[in-house]
């Protein structure tokens, strides 16, 4: 491991320039002793392009379990003995009620999930109207998480007024078929390019904390910054009890601010989210994420719950940071009233 200078690796990012390989793992890899000075360097890149916003979404899971994928992190697949709710898609009033809540806690974004491998047409059909119910009520960004979608889908759910698919990577191409073997690496790719074909922007992340290498790590971080998507979630595992990685614990706050920072570093203009397992793995020191991320999730995720609302507010005001309204202006009001 070399003694980075972290001012000039900002300064690379900055530039547009790809972090080496090697530069990259020995981020991953730094002491303890020099994390302010890689989060200070990570957020000088941050500023650059985010200044001190930060982006709010809301996650909705419209439709939870019954999935036919093995997906070895996921409570919802098939192979998992997960106890969670299982429900087909959720009515459109219960749609649009959730993105109330989403606007009543100042998101930008209202995304919402359904399990399964690729929607049916009659799901399909039922969460374009959904989409188009919450866009006549409220001025979100919709982004949508559906599964594999084909050229055609992707093309309808433009037509609707969707800002956004969510299909994340979740790992890299060497690793993921110890993750998953019902559909490929490939598959996931395919369907990041027929959203873009489409002209919607894209977000795909991954989930960290899976048994994966830093090799595994760079490689995902190079992965989207081939494909240019627009949004990064980064998703910490949570062990679930029932499904294969139950007994995983990899992570510690430095660990996953090190991996923020590099994703920082290798995609310095996009947005990067903390998405699921903020609060399990930053713990007290999740305000330190948003030095290298530019958003979260506030309320809870797909099967797993999420801190209050007002504890994720008043996080990000003591810090100084401001909240960033769908439109890009900054919310003026304050947001310890927020509930």
């Amino acid at each position: 491991m070399t003694n980075l200078d972290y001012n000039a690796v900002a300064e690379l990012s900055l530039s547009g320039e790809l972090v080496d390989r090697a530069t990259a793992k020995d981020i991953l890899n730094a002491p303890d002793l020099v994390l302010l000075e890689q989060l200070a360097a990570a957020y000088k890149v941050r500023y650059h392009y985010w200044s001190n916003r930060v982006r709010l979404h809301f996650l909705l899971n419209a439709q939870s379990g019954l999935c036919p994928e093995d997906c070895n992190y996921c409570s919802q697949s098939k192979i998992s003995s997960a106890e969670i709710e299982k429900y087909p898609l959720i009515a459109q009033e219960k749609i649009v009620q959730a993105a109330d809540r989403a606007a009543n806690l100042q998101a930008g974004t209202f995304c919402m999930a359904i399990s399964g491998r690729s929607p049916s047409e009659s799901v399909f059909d039922n969460v374009l109207e959904a989409f188009k119910a919450v866009k006549t009520k409220h001025d979100l960004k919709i982004c949508a998480c559906l599964g594999l979608l084909s050229e055609s889908q992707t093309q309808r759910l433009a037509e609707v007024g969707v800002d956004r698919v969510n299909h994340n990577l979740n790992t890299s191409e060497n690793h993921h078929e110890n993750i998953c073997s019902t559909h490929t690496f490939r598959d996931r790719v395919a369907t990041i390019k027929n959203v873009q074909k489409a002209g919607i922007t894209t977000c795909s992340g991954g989930i960290l904390g899976m048994n994966e290498s830093d090799e595994d790590i760079i490689d995902l971080a190079y992965s989207l910054r081939e494909l240019d998507v627009t949004s990064v979630p980064i998703n910490f595992l949570i062990p679930i009890a029932g499904t294969p990685l139950a007994d995983i614990n990899q992570l510690n706050p430095r660990r996953c601010l090190r991996i923020l920072n590099l994703f920082r570093f290798i995609l310095p203009k996009q947005e990067i989210r903390i998405a699921g397992g903020r609060e399990v793995h930053l713990r007290s020191l999740q305000v330190m994420g948003l030095y290298p991320a530019n958003s979260i999730f506030v309320g809870d995720y797909l099967t797993t719950k999420g801190q209050a609302a007002s504890s994720d507010l008043a996080m990000i005001r003591d810090a100084g940071f401001v909240l960033e309204k769908p439109d890009g202006s900054i919310l003026e009001s304050d947001l310890s009233i927020v509930h």
